[in-house]
């Protein structure tokens, strides 16, 4: 039995990022990416867009505005963590206080890296996205669900459909979303192939 928690659905006030293939390197920089751990890489997400040169001045950045200093889950466009496969991009989305994303799509590997965070990333229709964005923009302390057991999206009194990938759901409805905390369950089957590896 899986001792991660069952991520069935995600709740949280939500915050719009526009614009289309948004990567990786505008999630998190390259140039923050030589820590040993990822703590602390929160404070660097989306940095080259909302800080200016001297690393002070907030530029005009959803993430800059105190109606959405709340949010837990971003709204975004098509192919969102497209680029490089860092891992940093969503684990620094994590350590900000991310914990679930609502898209037109993303990129394999930034999906893949999500969902071993417990991070869901759930499709929806350019029209759902549309209507979504206008309802935080109108009313920013509005709840949002991400019910990844279903495949819905409540916001408000509205419920929406959306999609999360097959897989990845049913990792996470089950509480079988990191492969690495999985097989740290079973030590000594590491040691059984381990020892039989070294015997070769």
């Amino acid at each position: 039995m899986s001792t991660l928690e069952k991520i069935t659905q995600v709740s949280g006030k939500a915050v719009p990022i526009p614009g289309d293939d948004v990567d990786t390197d505008r999630i998190i920089p390259a140039r923050f990416m030589k820590c040993v751990t990822f703590d602390g890489l929160g404070e660097y997400a989306f940095y080259d867009v909302r800080f200016e040169e001297d690393g002070v001045t907030k530029k005009k950045h959803p993430l800059n505005e105190a109606r959405f200093a709340e949010a837990t889950i971003l709204l975004v466009g098509s192919n969102f963590g497209c680029g490089s496969s860092r891992e940093h991009a969503p684990q620094s989305l994590y350590r900000y206080g991310i914990r679930g994303i609502i898209g037109l799509s993303f990129a394999e590997i930034f999906f893949g890296n999500c969902t071993t965070l417990g991070m869901p990333c759930a499709t929806t229709t350019e029209a759902t996205l549309k209507k979504l964005t206008h309802l935080v923009n109108e009313n920013p302390a509005l709840e949002m669900v991400i019910d990844v057991e279903n495949q819905l999206i409540r916001c408000g009194d509205q419920t929406f459909a959306a999609e999360v990938a097959a897989s990845a759901r049913e990792g996470l409805v089950k509480g079988e979303w990191d492969p690495i905390a999985l097989m740290l369950k079973e030590p000594e089957a590491i040691d059984a192939v381990a020892k039989k590896l070294y015997s070769v």
